[in-house]
C-alpha cells in the first residue's frame, strides 16, 4: 500500500506515540523529527495537525506541539469507552460472523496460547489487539472497527506495561477470548458483549 510522505509519519509517530515510546509531555520538533525520517518539514506539519485532531498531541503558545500526557482519569475513562465500544463490536459479530472468520480468530487464540506455553510472552499485546480488533470489524465493518481503533489509539501503553507480560494475567485474559469464541460460535450476541465487556473492564482496574 502505498503512502503519501504525511501518511508515513503520521504512521510512524502515532505507533511511537501510542506504544509510549514517544512519552507523554515530550515536546515534538518538527524540524527534529523531518531530519530523523528523512522527509520535509511541510509533511511534518500536516501529521502533527492530525495528531493534534487525534487528541494525542497539544500546541501550547512559546512550546510548539507536545505529546498529551494523560493522567488516571483517562485510563478509566479508556477502558470505559473500549468496553462499550468492543462489547458492541463482539454482540454485532455474534450474528454476523462466517465460518472463515471463527476459524481465524481460533487460529489466532490457538497461537497466542502457544506463546504462552512456551513462554514468549512479548508479542502477546500486539496479538490480543488484533484479536480484539478482528471482532470490531467482523461486527461493525463500515465504522465500528475504524472507531475501536481510533479509542486504543488514544491512549498510549508502554510495551512494558502490557498486562500480557504477566503470566497469571495472561491466562486470565486468555480464558476469556476462549469463551468470547464460544459465545460467537454460538451465535450469542448478549454473552458475547458480557464478557468482552468484562474483559475489557477487567484489563482497566489491573492497569489501574
Amino acid at each position: 500500500m502505498w503512502l503519501s510522505k504525511a501518511d508515513y509519519v503520521y504512521s510512524v509517530l502515532l505507533e511511537e506515540i501510542r506504544t509510549a515510546r514517544i512519552p507523554g509531555g515530550t515536546a515534538l520538533r518538527a524540524a527534529a523529527v523531518a531530519e530523523r525520517l528523512g522527509v520535509s518539514v511541510t509533511p511534518v506539519r500536516e501529521a502533527l495537525r492530525r495528531l493534534e485532531k487525534d487528541r494525542l498531541i497539544s500546541y501550547e503558545p512559546h512550546h510548539g506541539a507536545t505529546v498529551v500526557d494523560l493522567g488516571p482519569e483517562a485510563l478509566e475513562e479508556f477502558y470505559g469507552v473500549r468496553a462499550v465500544v468492543e462489547g458492541l463490536g463482539a454482540r454485532l459479530a455474534a450474528s454476523r460472523i462466517t465460518a472463515p472468520q471463527l476459524e481465524s480468530l481460533r487460529a489466532l487464540h490457538a497461537s497466542m496460547a502457544a506463546d504462552l506455553a512456551g513462554g514468549a510472552l512479548e508479542g502477546l499485546g500486539d496479538k490480543s489487539r488484533d484479536f480484539h480488533l478482528a471482532i470490531a470489524d467482523i461486527g461493525g465493518p463500515a465504522f465500528l472497527g475504524q472507531h475501536a481503533r481510533a479509542v486504543r489509539n488514544s491512549f498510549p501503553v508502554p510495551a512494558s506495561a502490557s498486562l500480557w507480560l504477566d503470566p497469571e494475567q495472561a491466562r486470565r485474559q486468555l480464558d476469556a477470548h476462549e469463551r468470547i469464541l464460544a459465545a460467537l460460535q454460538a451465535g450469542d450476541g448478549a454473552e458475547a458483549e458480557q464478557v468482552m465487556i468484562a474483559h475489557v473492564r477487567q484489563a482497566g482496574l489491573a492497569r489501574g
